[in-house]
């Protein structure tokens, strides 16, 4: 991969990106650990990642943090994961106000313990105001189950007679997901070198760019993110039109559609220099 080509797209960021955090087990017991300091170190990864995505004028940061299938592991590693989480939510309030990011979570949150609960909401409505980034977490998430509360959702409100079955649109299926009001993410990253996007967003990545990294989550620090924003930098996205049509657009001689001008965003200055630097290294 060359500098020059490195560079040339330098321009653009994802508007939105979203992470499969994986292989926090595998790296805490490769040192000989219990799980859940693998989870407690890759906390600090989130930090990074989080503190990076500010600086890069990223909109929204979706970090899949545990999903349904999750439940079904042992009771004292889900007890940990409970209480780590509680302490994130209490460690990183001050932080989120300080860099004006808003706090979101979606999922089957009737699930978490109260004590998660209660953190979790008094964050969300502590940062509700602010716009610099809005960080989701996808926690007790699953993308069949939300599939599937959609379909619900529509389905009463066809037997109520709010909505007519025939002029059911994309649109009116993704406003009743838990994502509702989040743009689909321009880039999903997986951690951890496994191929495979473990139930996770399955109906809003239809155009993501998919980038797979081997470094086990708690090894993801800030030179690997900025690597894999270059990768997906190099992406031409299309969303089903061909490259004449791209290039006509390109030339002003097309229409770009409010999809397609969703899914790009614009790197701030100081973003530019933070790649531009790591591509030198």
């Amino acid at each position: 991969m060359s500098d020059a080509v490195q560079m040339e797209h330098l321009s653009s960021v994802p508007r939105h990106v979203a992470i499969i955090m994986d292989g926090n087990g595998r790296w805490a017991q490769s040192r000989g650990l219990k799980r859940i300091e693998g989870h407690k170190a890759g906390a600090k990864s989130v930090r990074a990642v989080v503190e990076e995505s500010r600086r890069l004028g990223i909109e929204y940061l979706t970090l899949f943090s545990f999903s349904t299938e999750n439940w079904q592991r042992s009771k004292d590693e889900v007890d940990s994961l409970m209480q780590l989480f509680k302490q994130y939510l209490d460690s990183e309030l001050s932080d989120l106000l300080k860099n004006d990011i808003r706090l979101r979570a979606v999922g089957d949150l009737g699930r978490l313990p109260s004590y998660v609960r209660v953190a979790l909401e008094r964050n969300i409505e502590s940062t509700k105001s602010n716009k610099a980034l809005e960080l989701v977490l996808a926690i007790s998430y699953g993308a069949r189950e939300e599939i599937l509360a959609a379909a619900k959702s529509i389905a009463t409100k066809v037997k109520d007679g709010k909505l007519d079955v025939r002029h059911i649109t994309v649109d009116d299926f993704s406003s009743s997901l838990w994502t509702s009001g989040i743009p689909d993410p321009d880039l999903l990253i997986r951690t951890s070198g496994e191929m495979r996007v473990s139930n996770f967003l399955l109906w809003q990545i239809a155009y993501s760019e998919i980038v797979v990294t081997e470094e086990l989550w708690p090894d993801f620090d800030k030179g690997v993110f900025l690597e894999c924003i270059a990768r997906f930098q190099q992406r031409e996205r299309r969303f089903g039109l061909t490259k004449e049509q791209i290039e006509l657009q390109k030339n002003g001689g097309g229409s770009t559609s409010s999809k397609e001008a969703d899914q790009i965003g614009v790197l701030s200055a100081e973003g530019k220099a933070q790649i531009g630097l790591h591509l030198k290294e």
